[in-house]
């Protein structure tokens, strides 16, 4: 049985100190010598470089900064469940618009190097917690036309965080980060029910719990 996004409730609570930690387990992964040692390599997310998708871990938290701290502007405000529905990249293949501009743009920033984007990084990790504590309760998304709430934009760059460490720490041959329950519970909250709206119930029960029946995969995108 399909279950419509609307069934779904994804918005849950979220520790606004679950992106500093975040953030911080981010920024050793970053300055691991496997990344700077591979940084044109390819990495785990095909057609990007390691250097590409290192940037593209950065641009997470630099991305909360920025948003939360923009000018406020009149926009609809929409659920957690909706912004992934109506998100372009979600619904696009690699060569989609979308997902073509986030190669390019980490293989622009990539030319800076390794040390740059820990340097960026530590940058961004002085920055989110007072843009958090100053944060509005809602916050508008100019790539989007759309607002969401703080707490639930927060947890759409938390699991962006969490998804992109695995795959740089794969992509160089290295540990992934730990990442505490404060940082992984909304993640975990907003992937099973993304995957649970693209696959269904039975999907979903059978691969917690009847590897038998389940079904070749329950990917949340």
């Amino acid at each position: 049985m399909m279950v419509a996004m609307t069934d779904l409730t994804l918005t849950g609570s979220v520790d606004r100190s679950a992106a500093v930690e975040a953030t911080a387990l981010v920024i050793e992964l970053l300055g691991r010598p496997e990344v700077a040692a591979r940084w044109d390599d390819e990495s785990a997310c095909a057609g990007m470089s390691v250097g590409a998708l290192a940037w593209h871990l950065v641009n997470q938290p630099q991305r909360l900064v920025e948003v939360l701290g923009a000018e406020p502007v009149d926009a609809e405000v929409t659920t957690l469940d909706q912004h992934y529905v109506r998100s372009a990249w979600v619904v696009e293949d690699l060569d989609g618009p979308a997902n073509v501009g986030v190669r390019t743009r980490g293989e622009d920033q990539a030319r800076a190097g390794a040390d740059a984007a820990v340097s960026a990084a530590r940058q961004a990790l002085d920055a989110v917690g007072p843009a958090l504590a100053a944060a509005a309760a809602t916050v508008a998304l100019p790539w989007a036309g759309w607002a969401l709430s703080t707490d639930d934009f927060l947890v759409t760059r938390l699991m962006e965080m969490v998804v992109h460490a695995d795959d740089l720490a794969a992509s160089v041959g290295v540990e992934t980060p730990d990442f505490p329950p404060v940082v992984l519970e909304p993640v975990l909250t907003l992937l099973t029910g993304l995957a649970l709206r693209r696959h269904g119930q039975d999907a979903l029960v059978r691969t917690l719990t009847r590897p038998q029946r389940a079904p070749g995969s329950i990917s949340a995108f």
